[in-house]
């Protein structure tokens, strides 16, 4: 059985290379024309080709609960940040896919520097930062975060700051609590048991179906950003326990 996992992978890997190159030389291309959201949907449609793969060649399936707790198409201008539990490269993948409004993510500079695909996402409205110079990094999301809520696009952080294995829980790190605060918008708490199909770490994909729980957007108005990351992580991981049982028997 872990033989033909691998040989799926395999093949998926290989599709995530013949197809990353041609569209990232589209998206350079675009960039020298058009930016911002003109630009975001036609980037953004290479990872519905690489969820899509996962499926197709993985067998990598997915169902997402709670899309109706997210501001809709007809709100444009309606702000939130997204704060999800982070198990694999999976959901980096998925979520702009089905999301209705376009996302910026915050992530380590050093993704601009992976070819082709890091180059595209360099010329996106995004927050990439320098995660060794902690002060400039928060200054850094804290500015850019700012003008992406006023103008309707959502960012999205992974608290726990990096991936975390199956059934293990992070520390929770207050960044996109404060971000909420500082920009005046409610935060959302997202659920997903990616690494059941894709774990941490490894190109190694199992087929299955991944469940993504999207919660009630939580007010960050007269919060403490400490007492604002608790309400998220206890959601977030009162969630995952529920969304995936099988990881936390013990």
């Amino acid at each position: 059985m872990k033989a033909i996992w691998a040989l799926r992978s395999l093949l998926f890997v290989l599709w995530l290379a013949a197809t990353v190159i041609p569209w990232a030389l589209v998206a350079l291309t675009l960039s020298i024309f058009i930016r911002g959201k003109r630009l975001y949907w036609p980037t953004m449609y290479w990872l519905t080709v690489a969820v899509w793969g996962a499926k197709v060649i993985c067998g990598v399936k997915y169902r997402v609960h709670g899309l109706q707790h997210l501001p809709q198409a007809e709100q444009p201008n309606a702000a939130v940040v997204l704060a999800a539990k982070h198990q694999s490269t999976w959901e980096t993948f998925a979520f702009p896919t089905f999301m209705p409004h376009p996302l910026a993510y915050v992530f380590k500079r050093e993704l601009l520097y992976v070819p082709f695909f890091g180059w595209a996402m360099g010329r996106l409205d995004m927050i990439h930062i320098d995660r060794s110079k902690r002060t400039e990094a928060w200054n850094k999301v804290a500015a850019q975060g700012k003008r992406l809520a006023d103008e309707g696009v959502w960012v999205i952080m992974f608290p726990e700051g990096t991936r975390t294995p199956r059934g293990a829980q992070g520390v929770y790190k207050s960044g996109a609590a404060r971000l909420a605060i500082a920009s005046g918008v409610p935060i959302v708490p997202i659920a997903a048991s990616s690494a059941k199909c894709w774990p941490r770490k490894s190109f190694l994909l199992r087929p299955g179906v991944i469940d993504v729980s999207i919660g009630p957007p939580i007010a960050s108005t007269g919060r403490r950003p400490d007492e604002l990351m608790k309400a998220v992580e206890a959601w977030i991981e009162a969630e995952m326990r529920r969304i995936d049982p099988a990881a936390y028997k013990a």
